[in-house]
């Protein structure tokens, strides 16, 4: 190894030079650009109106747009029936509550990670305070006025324009932040005394589209009049679109109920374990202070949209589709979708933990036996317990948690037809499961069975994806950071997440 090499081992992660990541300007717009689109199109193909996925789609070489535009549920008045100043009104108004509970409710202050430029940034963390004074509001609304709790009817009735609505926000926050980084002094004779804005080591590449993308600001940070400062990113990070999420399983628990009188116990099993998931990581709060996505990443498209968009709408996928389709597990389907949650859960929690303790207190009865190597860096990295089987072994739990959020939606597909049809009585005689809705339509799996599975399984296969992006990212970063330790150290930990394949 040359000098120059051994030199760059010993620079934080985030002074080394960063080249493009996501494919670079060219991804980065792919990402910005095709993902609410791909958002859009699974709104459409999935709906209530004629199947998931609607009819027209499984027969392509008969399509007719016409026809298609019907069957999807496109607004009468062409693209700009895709958002509504009234719905945008209202989620402005979602966002300002959030800001409104950060501010008034307690919490815990504490410190981040050291920066660059030395110092460390004030968090206020209560979000989890935030979630439940919130669910218990419309928790006591929903006592009160059921299923047609406005609410819930609103999220449902307006989904199409409150999709727009967040990803037009976020579109908006990003271009914001982009524009704003460029106030930040990196310059230490220029920078005010107790000034630690800066810009995040890969986001200042001086390409505008990857920059916008990536995030050149690390921590952008404002002051709102009457509600005080508020940093961008960690507000972000938990608050909005996670609770945004929870909500709308429950507004499709209701829907599913209004619909066909009755609740079923799949919907409810995924949306009380993802309010688990929701609640434990809102408890763990101060734990995303050291995630790369604080401490590397800047905010940018990528958060922004990821944090206000994807997870709401993509997240309660199952939750929209069983509301249109029920399907019923019985308990012996809740007893093995809870083992593999359990399985994954504990996965997850015992290596994060193992962790945890072990950086905090490596002398820890629980954790001293543990081996390690000792970096020039200082830092200590695990090469046995649950972190010497991979090097992300949490990971690996985590997407097992995965499974149970889509195996409930069975072999997902459906078609929606009339009560009085040819194929309602052949449906009827073949002895097939249908479901009657309030408003005289019938769903039955039929022609679609098994193809709406490209819209319930994607959350499975995406958060592999991520996860697997995620560690590449992480050991390049490492990399950068130790240098030829780290060499050493993926000779003796050589899996990256699922021992023995990858």
């Amino acid at each position: 190894m040359t000098s120059n090499t051994k030199a760059e081992a010993a620079t934080p992660a985030k002074a080394q030079p960063h080249g493009y990541e996501f494919g670079g300007p060219l991804g980065a717009f792919g990402v910005s650009f095709g993902l609410p689109l791909l958002l859009y199109i699974f709104t459409f193909a999935c709906n209530d109106i004629s199947g998931c996925p609607a009819p027209s789609l499984l027969s392509p070489s008969t399509l007719n747009l016409e026809t298609l535009k019907r069957e999807v549920g496109w607004p009468v008045d062409g693209i700009w029936g895709l958002g509504s100043w009234r719905v945008t009104g209202w989620t402005l108004a979602y966002y300002l509550l959030s800001a409104v509970l950060y501010r008034v409710l307690p919490g815990t202050k504490t410190l981040g990670v050291e920066l660059d430029h030395g110092g460390r940034l004030e968090y206020k963390l209560n979000t989890v305070y935030s979630t439940i004074f919130t669910v218990s509001l419309v928790i006591a609304g929903t006592l009160a006025q059921g299923a047609e709790f406005p609410l819930w009817t609103f999220m449902t009735d307006n989904y199409l324009q409150l999709l727009t609505a967040n990803i037009l926000i976020s579109i908006a926050l990003a271009t914001f932040v982009y524009v704003r980084s460029f106030s930040v002094k990196e310059d230490p004779a220029t920078r005010a005394s107790g000034d630690m804005r800066e810009l995040a080591a890969g986001g200042h590449t001086g390409n505008v589209m990857y920059d916008w993308f990536i995030g050149r600001e690390l921590n952008p940070r404002v002051t709102l009049p009457l509600l005080g400062e508020f940093d961008i990113k960690s507000f972000m990070e938990l608050r909005p679109g996670m609770l945004g999420w929870m909500l709308y399983n429950y507004a499709h628990i209701a829907k599913q109920y209004r619909t066909f009188g009755f609740v079923t116990d799949s919907i409810v099993f995924i949306s009380v374990v993802q309010t688990l998931y929701i609640i434990d990581s809102q408890i763990m709060e101060p734990a995303i202070l050291t995630t790369i996505d604080i401490t590397t990443d800047g905010f940018g498209m990528m958060l922004s949209f990821g944090d206000l968009v994807w997870v709401p709408f993509l997240y309660s996928a199952q939750t929209r589709y069983l509301a249109a389709h029920p399907v019923s597990l019985g308990w012996l389907g809740v007893i093995g979708m809870g083992a593999v949650l359990v399985t994954g859960f504990s996965i997850f929690r015992l290596a994060n933990s193992q962790k945890n303790t072990f950086r905090t207190n490596p002398n820890d009865p629980s954790v001293a036996h543990l081996k390690s190597i000792t970096t020039k860096t200082g830092s200590r990295l695990l090469v046995s317990g649950w972190w010497g089987l991979a090097r992300h072994i949490n990971y690996l739990g985590d997407w097992i948690q995965a499974w149970p959020y889509s195996l409930p939606t069975g072999l997902a597909g459906y078609v929606v037809i009339a009560a009085d049809s040819v194929a309602a009585t052949a449906a009827v005689a073949a002895g097939e499961q249908v479901f009657a809705r309030a408003d005289g339509q019938l769903v039955l799996g039929g022609a679609a069975r098994g193809f709406g599975m490209i819209f319930t399984y994607f959350y499975v296969l995406y958060f592999a994806i991520l996860l697997i992006h995620r560690d590449l990212r992480d050991g390049e970063k490492c990399a950068r950071k130790y240098g030829e330790d780290w060499v050493k150290y993926t000779k003796l930990v050589r899996w990256h997440i699922l021992p023995g394949v990858y």
